[in-house]
């Protein structure tokens, strides 16, 4: 058989799939439309890695505070001063930078065309709409400054991203702190760790869960109208072509629907990159461009998508017999073999199962061998679900007219209901594997913070030239705060340049300190010396009455610092430590106001613990409103008793953001096929009607036939999905425990799913059964 053959039967297919008429057209939408929505998320997955690329290229490129240790930049033509004033609004994150050039050559951010003045500033397109918006009023209180222009997107990561630039002049006052530096340039080298075995495992596991459900989805639809195809096929039987011509000549119409499914996709894609740029997703946006697919991947989606549609076709129709005068379909199939089906989901676990306990620093896994066994347990599902469903509707008993309609329906083609649902099956029995290894090594991501939530719940550091007192009565003032708890902090040597021992010197009211240590007595002049607190050793050495300490002592290499003397006063009392608000013990020396000295104060910086009341609506929000207006560069924090590995948070995020786009594809494409069955029996419905059956009573054998296959699939996926999720925590060397909180929302996020779409099949189906649908052409 020649290639010249395969060519003229293929093209033979495609020409009656173009030019068969209103049904030849419907039949071949119906499958380029389940099929672009396949090639659509194939394209929009392979676009994921470039997209991530380029927000890290452009987080790199605007990159200007670092903490790497290096030589201080001196004042000249081409420096710039920066100070952090990022803040949060609610649940999001506002990146903000003061800018003060010092000269003509000062370097200008990405996406910023002239540096701002001071009393403006240049905002992100969704920072300006926030600020303009009646949702926006509370954080407008807090930017007051004229908006002078907007940043271009080669300055943003994001096209949903709040930042803004402002103008400020003395920052060089602040050098030193730790918010405010000095730079030439912006951007710094790329110089990322790589992912430990246990989150790259989970890389890669989550692009196998997500990209498997669009490939069943394809495989499904380019077999849409298999029965209308078997009558074609036999008429084309009856005029003369073999039985290999014709399952040619039906691949060919297969392929023919796929290929145009690939510009449906193309189209789709375009469309789904242009939403894109207007959404977000856990807080994660990217700008349209940003999805570009690498041309390699999808040149790869360009030739599978068609061979695929062949290859299955030719797969379908390996057990049909096609005769001039029908199809040996009709007749009662032969009953499904399980052994082969099982050899599927057993040699998966035969991959993966060498590489159980290497979830260490020091283990790697086999990334091959992980696609590879994944695949195939997820592959079982597919293989093994016609099966049960073939087995259990042989069994169904008796019942009213809709079960009988249904069962009898699925009796017949048990395997089209079980292709229906493949998809959603193979989806939720990746989600509970995902789900059960995330939540299983979250605890290794996921450390305490030893603040304690319930003393405290926001911190505010202050600017050292800001007086404490003034700024805790402005706090305490605030709406929404409690309490307020401030401090006045320092270190202290024995000498002016590198001492040899150190400790801390904490000023506050006795209210205040009685929080962080237990005090014997204590009235406003009372000064006190921490004995006992963990990891101190040298506050009871320097805790020498008349002795001179150093605050703020120089440091050999670091820049000079204020030095200023400090005498242990008379009388100073001993203090037992007490675990703070932040849970650590508190070192070194507790004096009152008024038992320290003016002189010491600018060597001192502020810290501020606010209790609140949190049913006080945007009390947070409130709380940093109130440190903008203490000092722009105060510092507020909100408190957490736990935080998250910022690399497990982001891709946690990634899984949900693609879960979002899959159960989306999923619903579309159980749609168009649920659609395209409807078609396929539009003559039998408007025949049972005409004949009497209620309307009702269809509809309901419509819901039964979808929910004995979705059930017996959620069924399947999660005993799949189970043992998935123990393997991988095998893999991963930890305790291996069942989630079945996941276990739960996943299958009834796929019951859900598939309850939604009948629902949007029944007005179709209600229009089906007119008595039109009679007409025969």
């Amino acid at each position: 058989m020649n290639a010249l053959q395969w060519t003229r039967d293929l093209a033979m297919g495609v020409r009656f799939a173009l030019t068969g008429g209103r049904e030849g057209w419907t039949r071949a939408l119906l499958t380029a439309v389940g099929v672009g929505l396949g090639v659509a998320l194939l394209l929009l997955t392979t676009a994921i890695p470039n997209a991530l690329a380029v927000r890290h290229e452009r987080e790199a490129a605007r990159t200007d505070i670092t903490f790497v240790d290096s030589a201080p930049l001196s004042r000249a033509d081409d420096t710039l001063l920066v100070a952090n004033v990022g803040t949060d609004f609610r649940d999001e994150s506002v990146r903000g930078r003061e800018l003060e050039p010092e000269g003509p050559r000062a370097p200008l951010p990405p996406g910023v065309a002239e540096f701002p003045a001071k009393g403006e500033m240049v905002v992100s397109p969704a920072l300006k709409e926030l600020l303009e918006s009646d949702s926006g009023k509370l954080l407008r209180e807090r930017l007051p400054d004229r908006i002078a222009g907007t940043i271009a997107e080669e300055g943003l990561i994001g096209s949903s991203e709040l930042a803004f630039y402002r103008g400020a002049d003395g920052l060089a006052a602040h050098l030193g702190s730790g918010r405010v530096t000095r730079i030439d340039h912006f951007g710094e080298a790329d110089e990322r760790e790589p992912l430990d075995p246990v989150l790259l495992l989970l890389v890669v596991v989550m692009l196998v869960v997500l990209l498997m459900p669009v490939a069943v989805f394809i495989a499904t639809a380019v077999r849409f109208g298999g029965e209308r195809r078997d009558r074609r096929l036999a008429a084309l039987r009856l005029v003369g072509s073999d039985s290999r011509m014709t399952r040619r000549i039906a691949a060919g119409e297969a392929m023919a629907g796929a290929v145009l499914g690939l510009l449906f996709g193309a189209g789709f894609f375009l469309i789904g990159r242009q939403l894109a740029g207007h959404a977000e997703v856990w807080h994660v946006s990217v700008f349209p461009s940003y999805l570009d697919p690498s041309p390699a991947l999808a040149l790869l989606v360009a030739v599978t998508v068609p061979a695929a549609a062949v290859l299955v076709t030719l797969f379908a129709l390996r057990g049909v017999v096609i005769e001039p005068l029908g199809v040996v379909r009709t007749a009662r199939p032969a009953r499904r073999r399980l052994w082969w089906r099982l050899l599927l989901p057993l040699g998966g676990l035969a991959m993966l199962y060498p590489m159980f306990g290497q979830g260490n620093d020091d283990g790697e896994f086999n990334q091959y061998l992980v696609v590879g066994g994944v695949v195939l347990l997820l592959v079982g599902v597919t293989a093994l679900l016609p099966w049960l469903v073939e087995r259990v509707v042989t069994r169904l008993g008796t019942g009213g007219v809709s079960w009988q309609l249904a069962v009898r329906r699925l009796q017949v083609s048990s395997g089209t209901s079980a292709r229906t649902v493949n998809g959603i099956a193979v989806a939720v029995a990746g989600a509970i594997a995902l789900q059960m290894l995330l939540a299983g090594v979250d605890g290794d991501y996921t450390k305490d913070t030893a603040y304690d939530v319930t003393r405290a719940q926001m911190q505010v550091s202050l600017p050292e030239d800001v007086p404490v007192t003034s700024a805790a009565t402005k706090f305490g003032r605030t709406k929404g705060v409690r309490g307020v708890d401030a401090y006045s902090e320092g270190y202290l040597g024995d000498r002016r340049e590198d001492p040899e021992r150190s400790t801390m010197l904490t000023v506050g009211d006795c209210a205040a300190l009685r929080e962080i240590a237990r005090l014997p007595s204590c009235r406003d002049g009372d000064a006190f010396a921490v004995i006992g607190a963990e990891y101190d050793t040298d506050t009871e050495k320097l805790a020498v009455p008349g002795r001179t300490l150093y605050l703020d002592p120089s440091y050999e290499g670091g820049p000079k610092s204020k030095e200023i003397p400090w005498t242990v006063p008379e009388g100073v009392k001993e203090a037992r430590p007490r675990i703070g608000p932040t849970g650590t013990e508190q070192m070194g020396f507790l004096v009152t106001p008024k038992a320290l000295a003016a002189a010491a104060e600018p060597a001192l910086t502020g810290q501020i613990y606010l209790r609140l009341d949190e049913s006080v609506p945007d009390v947070q929000d409130l709380v940093r409103n109130t440190a903008a207006d203490v000092d722009p560069l105060a510092s507020p924090m909100t408190w957490s008793a736990v935080e998250r590995n910022e690399r497990f948070t982001a891709i946690r995020t990634a899984l949900f953001a693609g879960a979002a786009c899959v159960l989306a594809l999923i619903g579309a494409s159980l749609l168009v096929s649920q659609l395209e069955q409807l078609r396929e029996r539009r003559k039998l419905l408007s025949s049972l009607v005409a004949f009497g059956t209620r309307r009702r009573t269809l509809g309901l054998s419509v819901l039964w036939q979808t929910a004995i296959p979705i059930g017996l699939g959620l069924l399947l996926a999660s005993a799949v999905g189970v043992t998935l999720g123990a393997v991988l925590l095998r893999m991963t060397d930890t305790t291996v425990r069942v989630d079945w909180t996941s276990v739960l929302s996943m299958t009834g996020i796929g019951a859900a799913v598939v309850l939604v779409v009948t629902l949007l099949s029944l007005p179709p189906l209600l229009r089906l059964m007119r008595p039109d649908g009679l007409r025969t052409e």
